[in-house]
């Protein structure tokens, strides 16, 4: 019987994620056995500072990376929204999983909408991207740090450390989370980050036979979505540190991409939406970050990135 092994996170998220994917290719391949090498990683060792002070998201794919090359795992499952638009040497984001629902959530033990929270409240995240988004609309929050796995930021919630937290729907969803929290709202407003609610699953470039059993997982829509959204990160040089969203959507047959970024407050904001048939859509990604770029863009996230995180600003984000 062939073995293949998954690297994986070691938390719970991750877990079912990987375990996703193992029970799908055992049952598209009966003659393989899948089994999970799991790894507690840096970003989720380090929990009381933000993403971006400690590397951001690369955190949460380097030791798993690691693990991959040095031949203890054959290929990675992860959140595709972490994985940095890079890839070391000998290994490569092979398949993409159809996406799930990508919205962000409001959750509260006290009040039912984002428009019901009064004047200072104090809401949680841990995404400059949310930041941005939250304040443009209601500049009175209070914005403080959430860090942890998602039951620790859920009970913090419940403690009354925060008024209301936002975290992404699919992760809720996926562990049955949802029904312990009294009001959740979505935020269909909030665009998304790159590849949110897909899995990426990333291989060792020189197994053949790995890469024919990931690419049964691939979602060809979905992964042309992540394409477009990947190429605009990496051209607009967009890092952890800074507030950027993109989202890229097939509606009526044709391509729709909107992107935002700017400071963290909200208070400079650079937004764009493109739409494109899907026979001509392959290079959204890159001409829409030229177009911002040509309008300021680099300059904005520059600065973003230097006020992000002042130690004048003691709830960071």
């Amino acid at each position: 019987m062939e073995k293949i092994t998954i690297a994986t996170r070691a938390s719970q998220l991750a877990l079912w994620q990987a375990y996703h994917i193992k029970e799908r290719i055992e049952s598209s391949y009966p003659s393989v056995k899948v089994e999970l090498n799991e790894i507690t990683s840096r970003g989720d060792k380090i929990l009381d500072k933000p993403l971006a002070l400690v590397g951001g998201k690369g955190h949460f794919t380097k030791e798993l990376e690691d693990e991959m090359l040095a031949g203890n795992a054959d290929m990675a499952v992860h959140s595709l929204k972490d994985v940095p638009t890079y890839m070391p040497d000998g290994l490569e984001l092979c398949a993409i999983t159809a996406r799930a629902d990508q919205s962000d959530v409001l959750l509260s033990h006290r009040y039912k909408r984002l428009e019901d929270l009064p004047q200072g409240a104090v809401v949680g995240t841990t995404s400059l991207r949310r930041r941005m988004q939250l304040l443009i609309k209601r500049p009175d929050l209070k914005v403080k740090d959430l860090r942890g796995n998602v039951n620790t930021r859920l009970r913090k919630l419940a403690e009354g450390q925060y008024d209301a937290i936002i975290l992404a729907y699919i992760g809720l969803h996926r562990l049955d989370l949802l029904k312990d929290i009294p009001y959740v709202q979505r935020l269909e407003w909030m665009i998304p980050p790159m590849g949110q609610a897909s899995l990426g699953i990333e291989i060792v470039s020189s197994n053949d036979r790995v890469r024919e059993i990931a690419m049964s997982l691939n979602d060809e829509k979905s992964k042309l979505c992540a394409d477009i959204e990947r190429d605009f990160v990496s051209k607009i040089g967009a890092g952890c540190s800074a507030p950027v969203a993109v989202n890229a959507r097939v509606i009526d047959e044709k391509m729709e991409l909107r992107a935002m970024l700017g400071y963290p407050d909200g208070s400079i904001v650079l937004q764009e939406r493109i739409t494109q048939g899907l026979d001509s859509c392959h290079n959204m990604g890159i001409e829409l970050a030229d177009k911002m770029i040509a309008d300021g863009a680099k300059d904005i996230l520059s600065k973003a990135e230097e006020i992000a995180f002042k130690d004048e600003m003691p709830e960071r984000i």
